[in-house]
């Protein structure tokens, strides 16, 4: 056999692998519990993390309990997580920019085509044949699905793994990687900046980290919330001012005078009501995933060229320059940590909202629970 015929061969097959520690759901309604998972032994091209801090994000539970079954129907065991921070602890041969030692992160992929046009642009979260997600996505290493950072190790590519600096906190960097991803990346893409009036709806675990950026990047920031009782933590945050958005009178005083407005509320609302308040060429942007449909009125959008759009987490590139903005300007999430065997009780508390703004998983708590 040819060395080339070997190579190939060789590529063919599956690492070994080696058991980790992580927590899991194995039905829809099950609670998660301690599971055993297998990860890949590194590869020449691989990065081992052992995972020291995992953001719980709001998929998570959505995903857990197959609340997407339409979309991205959930295959068990599921081992959620996909806000990672950890210690480099190997590295295979070819790996160029990390060594034993150093903190790195993981975001909501871990793979994705390379070669479509969006992949070549940096925009890997648009593959068009879609991302490798980090959980419940499709193993094409070792088949099977992917397992997340509710886990002691993990197993990622070089070019999907992220530098973090040790300017940043860990276990507050770790949001980072999903919730602050996805309200940096519209903020960018849209040129939120100095002279502008930015609106950020809801102030939850994505909406905290909208003021944050806003605020970094010199807007004038209105936070819009149902809840008055937030009106001090959105001011400590960088709002400029906080709208109550059940009362009529105070949106009206903002009517057409807002060039972006950023909404990161997953339950049902009126989008109309925000449309009304953005200026000429303004931009509504949606980040959050209300379950039904919204009716949008046609006159809203036709007297003043107004957009309604959408945007996704970021890629690779913006997530590492994000990530490096907020080392910069000393930018990390408020969070509550957590102990793994507490996933289940954050689990009921995240649908009350009952969380300033994030639950993060100290994941040595894993080792300990065993």
């Amino acid at each position: 056999m040819t060395e080339a015929a070997q190579k190939a061969v060789k590529e063919t097959q599956k690492p070994e692998t080696f058991a980790a520690k992580a927590y899991a759901a194995h039905s829809a309604a099950a609670p998660l519990a301690p599971f055993t998972l297998p990860r890949r032994s590194p590869r020449p091209q691989d990065v081992q993390i052992e995972i020291l801090f995992c953001g719980v994000c709001h998929s998570d539970l959505h995903q857990v309990r197959n609340e997407w079954k339409d979309v991205m129907p959930t295959v068990y065991p599921c081992v959620p997580g996909h806000e990672i921070v950890g210690r480099v602890v190997k590295v295979g041969s070819a790996v160029k920019k990390f060594k034993e030692g150093d903190i790195a992160a993981v975001g909501c992929m871990v793979d994705s085509c390379r070669v479509c046009a969006n992949c070549r642009a940096g925009e890997e979260q648009y593959c068009e044949n879609f991302m490798t997600l980090t959980y419940n996505g499709e193993d094409k290493i070792l088949g099977g699905v992917t397992y997340g950072g509710y886990s002691d190790s993990i197993v990622v590519e070089e070019p999907y793994v992220l530098r973090v600096s040790n300017k940043l906190d860990p276990a507050g960097t770790a949001p980072l990687l999903c919730a602050g991803i996805t309200t940096y990346s519209p903020l960018r893409h849209w040129n939120v900046g100095k002279g502008q009036k930015v609106g950020i709806v809801g102030l939850g675990g994505l909406g905290h980290m909208g003021v944050k950026f806003a605020h970094a990047f010199g807007a004038h920031v209105v936070l819009f919330t149902t809840s008055a009782n937030k009106t001090a933590d959105a001011l400590r945050l960088g709002a400029d001012e906080v709208v109550i958005s059940k009362n009529e009178a105070e949106m009206q005083k903002h009517a057409g005078s807002f060039n972006f407005i950023l909404d990161a509320v997953s339950a049902d609302h009126d989008l109309n009501a925000y449309l009304q308040l953005l200026k000429l060429d303004g931009t509504l942007t949606l980040v959050g995933a209300p379950e039904k449909p919204a009716p949008v009125y046609a006159f809203n959008f036709l007297m003043k060229r107004r957009r309604l759009a959408g945007s996704a987490i970021g890629g690779i590139r913006e997530t590492q320059e994000m990530l490096d903005f907020c080392a910069e300007h000393g930018i990390t999430a408020d969070i509550e940590l957590i102990r793994i065997p507490q996933i289940n009780e954050a689990y009921d508390r995240l649908l009350k909202s009952d969380v300033k703004y994030r639950f993060v998983i100290d994941m040595a708590s894993l080792k300990q629970s065993a």
